[in-house]
């Protein structure tokens, strides 16, 4: 069983700042990818933010200049620091992690945490 335990939404104002964090535990082999998402109701949830298997990292367009992805590997921990935030940055953001739960099989899964809202709002 693995579980991803995202941390650190909340209320904050345009041109705020917030860090969110993933925090992965359980069953956990080896972890080949991890990012962000987020979703806004009504609509598909979109990549904002991940570390390929190869450790590049990928941003949205929307995104970029103002969001970092970071991780500690050791702590099996995702972040992301997210700046001069904007209204349309409100949604609710989710952490994906792509692994492997055992050394026998080579299966890679996909895992979802449970989300944390954040909200841009004046």
């Amino acid at each position: 069983q693995v579980q991803l335990v995202e941390s650190g939404g909340g209320l904050v104002q345009p041109g705020g700042s917030l860090r969110l964090s993933c925090a992965a535990s359980g069953s956990i082999f080896s972890i080949y990818g991890m990012g962000w998402h987020r979703q806004v109701p009504g609509k598909q949830r979109e990549l904002v933010a991940q570390f390929s298997s190869g450790g590049s990292t990928n941003y949205a367009d929307s995104v970029k200049g103002r969001f970092t992805i970071s991780r500690d590997n050791a702590k099996n921990t995702l972040y992301l620091q997210m700046n001069n935030l904007k209204p349309e940055d409100t949604a609710v953001y989710y952490c994906n992690a792509i692994l492997r739960t055992t050394s026998i099989s080579t299966a890679r899964y996909s895992y979802w945490g449970q989300g944390t809202q954040v909200t841009v709002s004046s």
